[in-house]
């Protein structure tokens, strides 16, 4: 699927407010923005779409509980995944302490395809083929956090906030992800495919 822009500020700032206001057509319309990807973040960690479901309702029942405070989240895109990703761990019980240790290490993360733009377009199908294997290859944090990055749309900052490691590990396990592929397809890697053009790590091309 396409990476969608998590980012709809100004907008997702008024819809915050609004929320906090008691408008329940502003939070139905955060839910549907939010809801695919969060989602498939959960089903990474709980292995069960029916869980991932409920946890991902559980989460965003517990932000309209507590709607007052939601004008005060200063990134709301930060705050769903981490609330997500602590309540997977919860839900997981016994093996909430393991994946505290060593979050992602030892999880078989799913990425969904790539977006069909005018680039991959030109891409053959057996070059595609080649991608998406070098993709479900690669380590399941590496694979999580390309996920995240390339799928998601989120910051590298975001990413690296959500699971509770450094913008340095972020920015390794991409150049690793994006070499890997690069091997996959027999194509030279530039030394800055992998970094950002900008400060804030906005580039999620390869």
């Amino acid at each position: 699927m396409p990476a969608q822009n998590t980012h709809i500020t100004p907008g997702l700032n008024a819809l915050q407010s609004r929320i906090a206001a008691d408008d329940e057509a502003a939070f139905t319309q955060l839910y549907l923005h939010f809801a695919g990807r969060l989602n498939q973040f959960a089903f990474s960690l709980v292995r069960s779409h029916e869980i991932a479901e409920e946890l991902v309702e559980d989460v965003f029942v517990k932000l309209w509980a507590n709607r007052r405070q939601a004008a005060e989240i200063s990134n709301l895109t930060v705050y769903l995944y981490v609330a997500v990703k602590n309540t997977a761990l919860n839900a997981l019980s016994r093996k909430a302490r393991e994946l505290v240790s060593a979050p992602f290490d030892h999880l078989n993360i799913a990425v969904e395809g790539f977006a069909a733009d005018p680039y991959e377009l030109m891409i053959t199908a057996e070059m595609m083929h080649k991608m998406q294997a070098a993709i479900d290859a690669l380590p399941p944090r590496c694979k999580m956090i390309f996920k995240l990055i390339r799928e998601d749309g989120l910051r590298y900052k975001e990413v690296a906030e959500i699971l509770n490691i450094s913008v340095n590990t972020i920015d390794a396990q991409m150049a690793i992800a994006v070499r890997k592929i690069c091997q996959s397809l027999q194509i030279d890697k530039p030394d800055s495919a992998h970094r950002p053009t900008t400060p804030e790590k906005k580039s999620k091309k390869i």
